[in-house]
Order: C-alpha cells, then sequence, then structure tokens
C-alpha cells in the first residue's frame, strides 16, 4: 500500500484544457453524469456490468466517499478530470498500489525482462465517450507522463488499460509507450495490459 511508501501524492495539475484535482464526493453529480454518458467503454474498461443503468448519483456519491478516503489515508489516490471552470467532469484518474487487491490473485506476464516487482504505481483513466473524438485521451496522457515525471516520487508507474477496451489500447499502441506487461485476473473475461 502506498501509505507505508509515506507517498506524497501531488495536489493536482492544470493545463489549458482541464483541471485535474482530487476526487470528492461533492462531485457525484458531474462524475455520475461522465460515468453514465461512457457506461458502455467503462464495463468494457472495468469487465463488470458497472455502471449498472439504473445506477444513481447517491450509489455514486457512496463510491466516491470511500474513494475519497483512500486518496486522503495514502491507500490510493483517485482525481477528477473537470474542464477549466469545472462545471463539467471530463474523466478520471486512478493511482493503485502493485499490491491492490485486484492484482492479488492476477497472473502477471512480462512481455520483455521487465520485472513487475519493480512497478510501483498502476495509473488506469477514462475519458468520457464525447471527447474521445477530440482525442483528449491522447492530451490527458501527455499530460499525465509528464506529471508523473515531474511530480510524483514513483520510478515505474505503468499505464494500465483492459484488452476489451479497443479503442484505449488502440491509442496507447500509437504513443511510444511499450507494453511491458499482460495481467489476467480470475474470472475476468479480459487481460489487463501494463504500458509503460
Amino acid at each position: 500500500m502506498f501509505s507505508e511508501l509515506e507517498i506524497s501524492a501531488p495536489a493536482g495539475l492544470k493545463t489549458k484544457e482541464f483541471v485535474l484535482r482530487p476526487l470528492l464526493a461533492s462531485d457525484a453529480e458531474l462524475d455520475h453524469d461522465a460515468v453514465m454518458e461512457s457506461r458502455e467503454f467503462l464495463r468494457k474498461w472495468e469487465q463488470s456490468t458497472w455502471p449498472e443503468d439504473d445506477f444513481t448519483v447517491e450509489a455514486n456519491r457512496d463510491d466516491l466517499m470511500k474513494a475519497e478516503r483512500r486518496h486522503a489515508n495514502g491507500d490510493a489516490f483517485t482525481y477528477t478530470v473537470v474542464n477549466l471552470d469545472q462545471t463539467e467532469c471530463l474523466g478520471c484518474v486512478y493511482v493503485l498500489p502493485p499490491d491492490a487487491k485486484m492484482f492479488t490473485d492476477a497472473q502477471v506476464t512480462a512481455v520483455g525482462a521487465d520485472q513487475w516487482s519493480d512497478c510501483d504505481a498502476m495509473v488506469f483513466f477514462w475519458v468520457r465517450a464525447s471527447r474521445l473524438p477530440e482525442h483528449l485521451d491522447r492530451t490527458l496522457l501527455d499530460s499525465l507522463i509528464t506529471w508523473f515525471e515531474q511530480e510524483w516520487s514513483f520510478t515505474a508507474p505503468v499505464i494500465v488499460t483492459n484488452e476489451q477496451f479497443d479503442q484505449q489500447v488502440a491509442m496507447l499502441d500509437g504513443t511510444d509507450l511499450r507494453r511491458r506487461f499482460e495481467v489476467k485476473v480470475p474470472d475476468d473475461p479480459g487481460k489487463y495490459l501494463a504500458y509503460a
């Protein structure tokens, strides 16, 4: 867990396109709007039925309260991506430790000579469906790479997606990043792909 490593999470990031800041329970309505607009690809990304068609703002608020608590405790970090006046949620960024529960029983296969034990952070992100045509996902990714290099203390973070999220896989494959690991979680239909 990050809390044992005393990782100091940056307060956020502001670019000319968006603001990245810690996700709060008070963001429930804005976040819910982005989640529900993007639910078809989020289900592939999550490898689950989440979010269900009847997922409510209140249920989302409960989820966000847990994320806010994990962030405050330093167990995992969740950031919302919002427009410059913070009236629209554009997506989310999640920073998990390599020993996160989801990886406990996972089978990790290295694509090259890298060692999973050398990775010190797993970074997941998504942007709302209506912003994909303008390539906001690539803009966010480029900003995240620089942000992690300059403001975080990690030495070997990886960007993680799911092989079923075709659009994000294609976007990552089109960058200078290289696929380092394939991660198979028991009972999940697809593999997670980790890039660095």
